[in-house]
């Protein structure tokens, strides 16, 4: 009887929850809309989240390290972090990664355009390292943050980072500026 017993329990505990369709740890998160794969509404409150970016300003090539980190002790256990243009709706340069609890995720047909949790263990920071791109504009890092499978958090933005030659130069590598040579006596 005792052996039943626990043939039954580990059964439900994990063959049940697939059978019913409620959602499993290691959430896989929508590429475009990053909203999780189950039926759940974010969180509408200030997340207590934040990224950051070791730069404001960027050139193609550049690697800029991104960190997410969870404000008091609140932890989380999943996410998924890209970089978007401002108004932009798809990921934008690729990830390098560098922290055991992140892995890259390929967003159309991009390697590595995103980065998400390798693991559901709780975490209070994780970083990457973003790689620019060429011809890219204004952006922002933007995530959703999994506190557990209820509560999670969508949109959440880092600071604007602008590219250094956004400003002077425009698409053909000549300056904006226009410069007057007539003298008027």
């Amino acid at each position: 009887m005792r052996r039943h017993s626990c043939f039954v329990f580990l059964f439900c505990g994990i063959f049940l929850p697939r059978i019913l369709g409620f959602p499993q740890t290691n959430t896989s998160i929508d590429c475009d809309s990053m909203l999780p794969n189950y039926e759940a509404e974010p969180q509408s409150s200030v997340p207590p989240y934040v990224i950051t970016a070791s730069f404001s300003n960027f050139d193609p090539g550049n690697e800029i390290k991104v960190t997410l980190n969870a404000l008091k002790d609140v932890g989380f256990r999943e996410f998924n972090l890209q970089a978007r243009e401002i108004e932009g709706d798809v990921p934008v340069g690729t990830f390098k990664i560098t922290d055991p609890n992140t892995k890259g995720l390929e967003c159309h047909n991009v390697t590595n355009s995103a980065v998400r949790h390798a693991n559901s263990d709780v975490k209070q920071q994780v970083t990457a390292t973003w790689i620019a791109p060429r011809d890219v504009r204004d952006l922002q890092f933007i995530a959703t943050v999994f506190q557990d499978l209820e509560k999670f958090w969508v949109g959440i933005q880092s600071e604007t980072l602008t590219p250094t030659r956004s400003e002077s130069v425009n698409g053909t590598g000549k300056s904006k500026r226009k410069v007057c040579f007539e003298c008027i006596c």
